[in-house]
């Protein structure tokens, strides 16, 4: 089974803290998609004969396309692969695209999993973020949003703004559990190289990022959360029963999945490629028949370094069976040597043959999978 991740880069406005490839404006979306299907029909081969069982709109706004657009792409998929009857087709939106009207037209066309961008129920927040909605609009968009069916709903909080005090924070969570919001997902402010919120710390217009203040948060998520019966399936990932993001757990699973759109990321198990993040570039050459793009042939000590990487971030850890078998059992003995040191701090448990993160361990996930990484050569 492996999924589809199409990229739709334009944005309404630039957020000061975002890195990822978008656009502030509306240039060439009316072209985006049918460069999107030529690009579908020449890698329609990239994935074999897997199953199709995540679609998954991302971005930028994917939101802010017309409703034809999203139809096309998801049509052409249809007819160019086997998707499965019960595919979880996830469209990223924010809160001020999804009039009534949109919502519906949304649902009747397949969508059945929205992840809404709303970062904050708190007006102050908001204004910090520079996003483009309001807090009226994060209510309505959510209401909006389950009296048009769709009951698999996700949405998006960051924690560690300036802005937002403890009491805050546990405001914001508070009015996500209200909702019933099955999926959340919770970002730490991060102050990324080359954007806006970085030029303006290091201008000093604004206050460095505090971590202390983070943590606090990060701990508050995680408690309130547990209480709430959400399952931190993920690093920054957090479920009601059963609900799952299918096509992202699916990443860290290490399934195969085809990128389409500018910048795009697709994995095959051997290599991964990513297509140019230049808007025209990428429409001109997947109209013209062969997507520019770049690949990386992954060796095996990359593909172990990314398994350990992309497990140790789940609930569900990384297994040193498979581990075994997929790499063999010197390197297994020696993950679970070099994990000593984390299991006897306790932040980390190895239990049923899996090597799990505590929750002190996730704080320092990073650190801690770089350490364990095995050396190019090894």
């Amino acid at each position: 089974m492996s999924g589809i991740y199409i990229h739709i880069p334009f944005c309404r406005h630039k957020c000061i803290y975002c890195n990822f490839y978008s656009l502030a404006s509306t240039r060439y979306m009316d072209k985006i998609s049918g460069a999107i299907n030529a690009e579908l029909l020449q890698r329609k081969e990239y994935l074999g004969a897997q199953k199709i069982e995540t679609i998954y709109f991302g971005g930028g706004t994917p939101s802010m396309l017309e409703i034809s657009d999203i139809e096309s792409i998801v049509k052409t998929i249809y007819s160019l692969f086997k998707v499965a009857s019960d595919a979880e087709i996830t469209l990223e939106a924010n809160p001020d695209d999804l009039s009534p009207s949109k919502l519906k037209a949304l649902k009747n066309m397949g969508i059945n999993r929205l992840s809404i961008g709303i970062q904050s129920f708190r007006e102050e927040d908001l204004v910090f973020l520079s996003r483009t909605h309001s807090s009226e609009q994060v209510f309505r968009c959510i209401n909006d949003s389950q009296q048009a069916g769709f009951s698999n709903l996700s949405i998006d909080l960051i924690y560690g703004i300036p802005t937002l005090t403890e009491d805050g924070w546990k405001e914001n969570l508070e009015k996500a559990f209200a909702f019933g919001i099955p999926h959340i997902s919770a970002y730490s402010l991060t102050v990324e190289e080359k954007t806006p919120l970085e030029a303006m710390i290091l201008k000093g217009k604004m206050k460095p990022v505090d971590e202390n203040l983070s943590i606090a948060h990060y701990h508050i998520l995680t408690k309130l959360t547990r209480q709430q019966g959400y399952e931190q399936y993920e690093i920054s990932n957090f479920c009601l029963p059963g609900a799952y993001s299918r096509h992202n757990t699916a990443y860290w699973q290490g399934k195969h999945y085809l990128g389409a759109g500018p910048s795009a990321h697709s994995y095959n198990g051997a290599s991964r490629s990513w297509n140019v993040a230049n808007l025209v570039k990428y429409i001109e050459t997947a109209n013209s028949g062969n997507v520019e793009h770049d690949q990386e042939i992954l060796n095996q000590t990359t593909l172990f370094n990314e398994f350990i990487m992309t497990s140790l971030r789940t609930i569900w850890g990384c297994d040193l069976v498979s581990a075994k078998k997929k790499f063999g059992a010197e390197k297994a003995e020696h993950l679970l040597l070099n994990a000593t040191p984390f299991i006897e701090s306790k932040q980390m448990i190895y239990s049923q043959g899996k090597l799990i993160l505590t929750p002190e361990g996730r704080l320092f996930s990073d650190g801690i999978s770089s350490t364990l990484f095995e050396d190019e050569g090894y």
